[in-house]
């Protein structure tokens, strides 16, 4: 029977980790994963399934749930409040004092956890990201918040307020997670000026080298979208297009943007390589059955083993 997942928009850091760096029986490759807006570490309903499932799947996986904060509800909160670069740093110092990730991990991202992942693997190369899975990220930002998770709306609403009043003044970028990654295609100057952290990993200011390299240091990176969002705004972001400069309606695709065509961050490279790849589930933001991630996910998982 199909069994529907709903993750938030923005669920909260997980880490999926398993057994020491090399595992004697199956060589399973330890894994990472980052929730999304709204969500924590250890939802039962949502990153805790996920967790499970995994398990379940693959015997033996090693599963680490980052938790940004002491608790669930510092980890729900930062989600929101905490600065994305601080958060990416943090979960770089975790990474390399993990023992067991030493050898080299996999990702997942769920949402916003996408591209902050993304950002992980571009400044943090060591251990080793080798796979990076996007389930919903907005690798081009989002330019609206049409629908934010239910159990959370007087705070959607202070983060809608917040963006309309200037989301690129410093006070919003420097205390809300959302305008981190907000892209007005209307005032690309002040979206490219003023954008603490997504301008700066998609390379909008200047071209770092550093980036560029480490991002290709991937074996694949996955970018998963969903037919029916109702959440992502605009959806393409979700497989790195992103609406037209200088108006909001018509969107180009990734291959169609300047960051592609000038190779910014090496994924026409990567594209050639045959190291990227572009999914599709039908429904709503993180909606999926089991069966759709185990045809289409855990292969991903299964495929990538340590040297025996």
């Amino acid at each position: 029977m199909a069994v529907f997942l709903v993750l938030l928009l923005a669920a909260p850091v997980l880490l999926v980790a398993s057994g020491p760096v090399r595992d004697p029986n199956n060589g399973t490759v330890p894994l990472v994963l980052w929730h999304g807006m709204g969500d924590s570490c250890c939802n039962p309903l949502s990153m805790g399934a996920i967790k499970k499932m995994i398990q379940e799947e693959i015997s033996g996986i090693y599963v680490l749930s980052l938790m940004i904060g002491k608790n669930v509800l510092q980890d729900t909160e930062n989600g929101f409040f905490l600065d994305v670069n601080e958060q990416v740093s943090m979960v770089c110092s975790q990474l390399a004092q993990d023992p067991k990730l030493q050898g080299g991990y996999n990702a997942m991202g769920f949402s916003q956890g996408g591209q902050f992942l993304r950002a992980v693997a571009q400044r943090c190369p060591s251990p080793p990201m080798r796979t990076l899975i996007s389930v919903g990220g907005q690798h081009q930002g989002v330019y609206g918040l049409p629908r934010c998770p239910g159990e959370s709306s007087h705070i959607c609403d202070m983060i809608r307020e917040a963006l309309n009043r200037g989301a690129y003044s410093d006070l919003v970028q420097k205390h809300l997670v959302q305008a981190q990654y907000w892209h007005d295609p209307l005032n690309d100057d002040l979206y490219k000026k003023h954008s603490l952290f997504l301008a700066d990993i998609n390379q909008e200011r200047a071209v770092n080298e550093t980036y560029r390299k480490n991002l290709q240091l991937l074996e694949k990176f996955v970018m998963v979208k969903f037919l029916q969002d109702t959440v992502v705004d605009p959806v393409a972001s979700e497989w790195f297009g992103f609406l037209k400069t200088g108006q909001a309606k018509e969107t180009e695709t990734l291959q169609e943007s300047v960051l592609y065509k000038e190779d910014r961050l090496g994924l026409a490279a990567m594209d050639k390589a045959g190291k990227l790849a572009f999914l599709a589930s039908e429904g709503d933001h993180l909606q999926f059955t089991r069966e759709w991630f185990d045809a289409n996910l855990l292969p991903l998982l299964r495929s990538t083993r340590r040297p025996a």
